[in-house]
């Protein structure tokens, strides 16, 4: 699943271009997630704003005669991934959404249809405002601290790296970054959530923002289909400590990585490194 870093350097890579473009036409495939919410004829003519990332969402504002006049709210979903093109082809089996700007097309392909594009008649509105509503802190956001992540675990009972992935507390820690934040803080993902202490959660903290800022500057991640608004794939990956790396020796301390399962979701971590 692309997670914040992947959708951070989506956005980047076609926000610029697509920037003051005015909509030509709208093409709509399979059904996703959810409707589009509005005719797509109502789009065309509004003029694109600057795109924004919240948490693994993003938002592509629209006006009209220089005014505010909604937007676009877009999830990548499982394998979705969004390119920006001057000459797009023809539409194929998994390109569900498109659209036709005067600097180019962009398109939604989703071979697993759990994306989303819905519009909204403003970010703190709509569909939106739910969707955005039970989000948790950015994770370079100044309030994302140890104060701030020690009292929210206090407050569950639940194993860290399940607390991480739940996305109320910050966003962007997926599964990959999870994982690999955890193990730069040297905690077991197995430990409950509100046996974490105050210094441990400043070191978390810490792990978490320079995990997803390395992911950033690295491109994502591709496991299986990522690539960016340009078709180029992250980089992250090959530099993973335990995402991945069951049965291998751990980089730090030669100790056999594990694996199991927490919450459907596989977890990586060296025994050795990591303490409860």
């Amino acid at each position: 699943m692309p997670e914040l870093p992947e959708v951070e350097v989506t956005r980047l890579s076609f926000c610029d271009r697509i920037h003051g473009a005015r909509v030509t036409g709208v093409r709509l495939g399979k059904p996703l997630r959810w409707p589009l919410g509005v005719p797509p004829d109502a789009l065309v003519t509004r003029t694109v704003g600057e795109a924004a990332r919240r948490g693994k969402y993003l938002w592509l504002p629209l006006e009209e005669a220089g005014q505010p006049a909604g937007g676009l709210l877009m999830h990548l979903g499982m394998s979705g991934s969004l390119a920006f093109s001057d000459a797009p082809g023809e539409a194929g089996t998994h390109d569900h959404f498109d659209l036709v700007t005067t600097r180019g097309t962009l398109r939604l392909t989703d071979p697993r249809r759990f994306g989303a594009v819905v519009w909204s008649p403003s970010r703190d509105d709509g569909m939106a405002a739910k969707l955005l509503a039970g989000l948790g802190l950015e994770p370079f956001d100044a309030a994302f601290d140890g104060a701030h992540l020690h009292a929210a675990l206090r407050r569950r009972r639940v194993a860290i790296k399940l607390a991480l992935l739940a996305g109320d507390i910050v966003v962007g820690a997926g599964n990959i970054y999870a994982c690999e934040a955890l193990f730069a803080a040297g905690i077991d993902p197995r430990t409950r959530s509100d046996r974490i202490s105050r210094p441990r959660s400043e070191r978390l903290a810490a792990a978490v923002r320079d995990t997803l800022g390395r992911a950033l500057a690295l491109g994502g991640s591709t496991l299986r289909d990522f690539r960016d608004a340009h078709g180029m794939e992250g980089r992250f990956q090959a530099q993973a400590q335990v995402y991945g790396r069951a049965g291998e020796p751990c980089r730090v301390c030669g100790t056999t990585i594990r694996r199991v399962v927490q919450g459907q979701r596989a977890t990586f971590f060296c025994p050795h490194c990591q303490r409860r």
